[in-house]
């Protein structure tokens, strides 16, 4: 098969499937690692795909461009991973908290599951499921109605409408992107109005978000930095962003991220909670003075 054909058709396969791995490409074309990477690269140039570690997603367009759920799981895997690790550790045993959709909540949800007697409340199929396969009977998870978006939340008035009545002690949002002019967005108008509605009901609200997420503005506003108690982010964020946030966020944490391994397969989630990255050495807490 000639190279163009063969990126033709793993373009193709992107588009319809919204992400591929390396790995599966090389076993699919029974070519060299290197070779589908140099196809991959030549992909993205054309600006027909969006490289990742360890393979390529589908291209977002702009600030209504919501990518699927598989999309957004190999994006920035290590610092989702390391953020999950840190958000685990202002979990406690008997809590009620919240989940909105998203595959850094998703990740965070795989540490939570060793949490006992832990109340759950999220808009998220993805989230509930990876309590539901933990089969613990003390823990009570509450998955809300609505109409399934692209990133497998359930929005609109059914899922505002079982939110109403619900208190938790904490929620972690996570977030399309968050700036200081638009605060936290999502790139979903129907999605504003349950996440915010899930954003005022806990006592802390913790934002969940890598680098990445930093000055990207969705098309609608869930709430304002302000708004938020914590933000756990990863050690990539560049200075100016950390200024900001810190202006308006009460602990921005930092959460370590490590080396990635060369053309190492991705790390799953364990189940259990990471130490806590405030006693990390190589971690950083930054608080509002």
């Amino acid at each position: 098969m000639l190279a163009q054909q063969r990126q033709s058709r793993i373009a193709e396969r992107v588009h319809r499937t919204g992400a591929v791995r390396v790995a599966e490409l090389v076993e699919e074309f029974g070519v060299s690692d290197m070779t589908i990477r140099r196809d991959l690269e030549t992909l993205a140039e054309r600006g027909l795909v969006a490289k990742v570690h360890g393979g390529a997603t589908a291209v977002d367009f702009g600030s209504t461009s919501e990518p699927g759920f598989a999309v957004k799981q190999v994006r920035q895997e290590a610092e989702k991973q390391a953020i999950a690790d840190a958000a685990a550790t202002l979990v406690g045993p008997g809590q009620a908290i919240a989940l909105s959709a998203g595959t850094t909540t998703w990740t965070l949800a795989h540490r939570l599951t060793d949490v006992p007697d832990l109340t759950v409340v999220t808009n998220s199929v993805p989230v509930a499921d990876v309590f539901y396969r933990a089969g613990r009977p003390d823990q009570t998870v509450i998955l809300t109605g609505g109409v399934r978006t692209p990133s497998d939340a359930l929005v609109g008035p059914f899922a505002v409408a079982s939110l109403e009545k619900v208190n938790v002690d904490t929620v972690f949002l996570g977030v399309h992107g968050m700036s200081e002019r638009a605060g936290f967005t999502t790139p979903n108008l129907l999605e504003a109005e349950t996440v915010s509605t899930l954003a005022s009901k806990g006592r802390r609200l913790v934002v969940v978000a890598d680098h990445t997420k930093f000055d990207v503005v969705g098309i609608a506003t869930i709430a304002s930095l302000g708004d938020a108690d914590v933000v756990v982010t990863d050690s990539l964020l560049d200075e100016e962003a950390r200024r900001t946030l810190g202006e308006h966020v009460d602990q921005v944490v930092l959460a370590p991220v490590p080396a990635a391994e060369p053309h190492g397969p991705a790390r799953r989630a364990p189940a259990r909670p990471a130490p806590n990255p405030t006693e990390d050495a190589a971690s950083r807490t930054e608080k509002r003075p």
